[in-house]
């Protein structure tokens, strides 16, 4: 990789770190950032000479200048815009990624531990794993959030602890100056706990360019289980880089669902995870509802290390407009992994004739006694089939709706929660609508 980007950037990161290095914090994470940061001015921001960024050029997000850890008034912002209907859950609110108290709403619950990151710095939990799983993924980015990150949440579920409502983690967008944001965050599942995270992203009205930068790092420990939303619902002024890293115990449970919507300009989502002991099993699911000319990439990688693991993954696209979306899937399967059960599936429905779709699922076996599948199908929205709904009175706008419902079905339906999956099956009515020109 190398550095293509406007030097003023460059030179505001890099002042950035130098004036973090003056703040009073432990000398081990001192330590973590000043090899993150030497690690990222060797690397700079990666171009589309790099094959994981083949399809998406960052270079226009990266060559102009930004407010960085800019002060952000909390007064009388409205958050509706998240509100899942009929969703009973705790709220956690980070205003450009900085957890806001006054927003959000966490009832006492025993075995859970919620701070900003900044101040989790002494806790047991975060020297044991802060930077130990993500940026051993040789990653600029990562290393660039490592280093300077000032905002996040640091969230513990403890030993045998089951956090009886979900969490809702809304990512809020605001400021009418354009700004870089990063975020980081660390979340730990203590052995036998459970605990179900649901991540909003919005964009409040009148916010100006915004770029995100944001890294999460997620543990699970023996037997812990974890249900995973990712739902992007924000505006075309917000471009987000979202790395989320998970390593897994024996026994654990991860399940991920990741879904975007017509909004933001720039989405690209790393989600990794390492089964790294025996029987661990993690799903992976998403839908991706584009429009206009927006550019939505998901690159994943499920690593088997240990023997008796499974996995499953299911991702759609449904492009719409001039509307990009790309997916590089790639499944490890690690030699000492015997007995391994992985699953890998991508379909994609082009919506018009302007819309593009990359894909790349990607199986590396080197063990011998293993069940192991991925597959890609592409096509495009099936005229026959709405004009046989038409035939039979359905309105256009509503058969179009149907027809993809029954495409999303199969990644929806495995959905654990009743209310999310409401929520996600009308967002994609929504996003189905005719758009203003």
């Amino acid at each position: 990789m190398s550095t293509i980007t406007a030097e003023s950037l460059f030179q505001q990161l890099t002042t950035t770190y130098h004036d973090l290095e003056k703040i009073d914090e432990p000398a081990a994470l001192a330590a973590i950032r000043q090899e993150a940061f030497a690690k990222f001015e060797q690397a700079g921001f990666p171009t589309v000479k790099n094959e994981d960024w083949k399809y998406t050029n960052i270079h226009s997000l990266v060559q102009a200048p930004y407010v960085l850890n800019s002060d952000v008034d909390v007064a009388n912002l409205d958050l509706s815009q998240a509100d899942i209907p009929a969703l009973d859950a705790h709220r956690l609110v980070l205003v450009n990624g900085q957890y806001t108290v006054a927003f959000s709403s966490l009832e006492d619950e025993e075995g859970l531990v919620v701070k900003p990151i900044e101040d989790a710095a002494s806790d047991p939990q975060f020297t044991r794993h802060f930077a130990q799983h993500a940026d051993k993924t040789d990653n600029a980015l990562v290393y660039l959030n490592t280093a300077l990150y000032t905002a996040g949440v640091f969230i513990e579920v403890k030993r045998n602890a089951v956090v009886n409502k979900p969490i809702h983690l809304v990512h809020v967008a605001t400021g009418t100056e354009a700004f870089f944001a990063q975020t980081r965050n660390l979340i730990v599942a203590g052995a036998n706990a459970e605990v179900e995270i649901i991540e909003s992203f919005i964009t409040l009205a009148g916010t100006a360019k915004n770029l995100h930068n944001k890294v999460t790092e997620i543990v699970l420990e023996e037997n812990a289980k974890m249900q995973h939303y990712y739902l992007q619902i924000a505006d075309t002024s917000s471009n987000y880089i979202n790395h989320t890293e998970v390593y897994q115990n024996k026994h654990s449970l991860y399940n991920n669902y990741n879904c975007n919507f017509p909004g933001a300009t720039f989405v690209r989502n790393n989600i990794n995870v390492r089964l790294d002991d025996e029987q661990v099993e993690s799903h992976l699911y998403g839908i991706n509802l584009l429009a206009d000319k927006q550019l939505v990439d998901n690159h994943t990688i499920v690593d088997h290390m240990k023997p008796h693991c499974e996995s499953y993954e299911w991702y759609k696209n449904i492009p719409q407009d001039n509307s990009t979306a790309v997916f590089n899937g790639k499944i490890f399967v690690r030699e000492d992994a015997q007995k391994t059960n992985a699953f890998q599936q991508n379909n994609n429905m082009l919506v018009g004739d302007k819309s593009t779709v990359y894909t790349k699922p990607q199986l590396e076996i080197f063990a011998d006694d293993v069940k192991c599948s991925h597959g890609c199908t592409m096509g495009q929205f099936d005229d026959q089939a709405l004009f046989y709904l038409r035939a039979r009175g359905i309105g256009e706008e509503s058969a179009r709706t149907l027809l993809v419902h029954a495409f999303a079905f199969d990644v929806t339906s495995r959905f654990s929660n009743e209310s999310v999956r409401e929520y996600v099956e009308a967002l994609v009515a929504k996003g189905l609508e005719p758009r203003q020109n």
